[in-house]
């Protein structure tokens, strides 16, 4: 049975999405076949996400069942070879499915974001055993995987991390825990950066663990502002033992791996950013629509009309930003990493603007947990911090600037 206002928000998002105004419409200059993505997306989060994502909020739900019939539509290894059953798609159209997704669910969404992102890294730098053990069962979602590279101590400043991995024989006996990570205790493959060498980037290596390794254990499930479909823990390594096998590229590549996966994270986040702000534009279009105040519609209050042309007009800015990072990203330009930056520096922020904003529009009932704008903005805002703050993100693009 659904959750209590969650088929008034199926219902609003099915009726608002007939009558999108061309100016953003997120289907705007895509190929037919984008289109498609796009449509499967949609209807998916619309029929599959959207009616359960304030059960899944309220009651800490990590949906698995939905997440593995959204694999059966090829979204658990989006762009993933399809020789190990991923659906080897561009990052532009993974930056479409998942930006569709998110106007379900974005917590949900978000997860599969990163989860596809690890998929993608044991399949671009896994020799051909690695790839085809590990692929198959995460991208069809009979597995789930987590991402493992912030520790207490070192956010921000991931080149400092201290978990280490000392060779023994054929194996590394891993010590030292990780923080923050998402489906942490309930997935089952962690991508785990590690210190097998000196201090720095250079000394990292990249190791892939399966739960039930003795030796891996989770701390407590964090209790979160948003996310809250999917568990945070910390994972915690205490004499693991982990095959050589297991180690994803050379000895001190893990740090570059760690960095090129979330050049795709960046932008996957920021999808996921575009997707909520998308749905709430739609959402508060409707209130100034059909709510009344001092003898007449909100809609013919001209400082909300601004407000709205605003949020429209950030909303498309950032749809275009990310999607110009995503097609650098595909054909490997040398600029790539930077505009993957500074889409989701640009992308993040705006977009936890515009469902700010929305909410306020909405005034006290945009309070209210029957109303979908307040998870849209609660599940955002973590956007502007992980997959590189939007500090670090400043710091990179500066830094390009100034170069030389």
């Amino acid at each position: 049975m659904a959750w209590p206002g969650a088929l008034r928000v199926t219902a609003r998002l099915l009726r608002l999405r007939r009558g999108i105004a061309s100016c953003i419409d997120p289907s705007a200059g895509l190929t037919e076949e984008q289109k498609e993505f796009q449509k499967v997306a949609l209807d998916f989060a619309t029929k599959e996400m959207a009616p359960h994502m304030a059960e899944w909020d309220e009651k800490e739900i990590f949906p698995v069942e939905t997440m593995r019939k959204a694999a059966q539509l090829g979204f658990g290894g989006i762009y993933v070879k399809p020789d190990v059953g991923g659906s080897g798609l561009s990052r532009l159209d993974t930056s479409i499915i998942f930006e569709a997704l998110s106007t379900g669910c974005t917590s949900t969404t978000a997860y599969m974001s990163i989860h596809n992102m690890c998929v993608w890294m044991i399949d671009t730098f896994g020799n051909e055993e690695q790839r085809r053990r590990f692929c198959p069962s995460l991208c069809s979602m009979e597995k789930f995987a987590s991402y493992c590279l912030t520790e207490p101590g070192s956010g921000s400043d991931a080149a400092s991390l201290l978990t280490s991995a000392q060779r023994k024989g054929d194996t590394y006996v891993l010590n030292g825990s990780k923080a923050f990570i998402s489906g942490g205790g309930d997935t089952d493959v962690y991508v785990v950066m590690c210190r097998t060498g000196g201090p720095g980037p250079k000394g990292i290596s990249c190791l892939v663990l399966e739960k039930g390794t003795p030796g891996l254990s989770f701390g407590k499930k964090e209790k979160k502002v948003g996310w809250n479909s999917q568990p945070t823990r910390a994972v915690i390594f205490e004499d693991c033992v982990v095959p050589v096998g297991n180690r994803l590229g050379a000895e001190g590549q893990g740090f570059s791996i760690a960095m090129k996966g979330l050049n795709g994270g960046r932008i996957n986040i920021a999808s996921c950013s575009l997707g909520a702000a998308h749905a709430s534009v739609l959402l508060a279009q409707e209130h100034l629509t059909v709510r009344k105040q001092f003898g007449e519609r909100l809609a013919n209050n001209q400082y909300l009309q601004f407000r709205l042309a605003e949020m429209a007009t950030r909303l498309v800015a950032a749809r275009l930003m990310v999607r110009n990072a995503a097609r650098a990203l595909q054909e490997g330009r040398e600029d790539a990493a930077v505009l993957c930056s500074m889409a989701k520096l640009f992308a993040t922020d705006e977009c936890f603007a515009i469902c700010n904003q929305a909410l306020q529009m909405h005034g006290g009932y945009g309070y209210l947990k029957d109303y979908a704008v307040q998870q849209f903005v609660r599940d955002i805002r973590v956007h502007q911090i992980l997959e590189g703050t939007n500090e670090v993100m400043r710091m990179i693009v500066a830094r390009n600037l100034l170069q030389g």
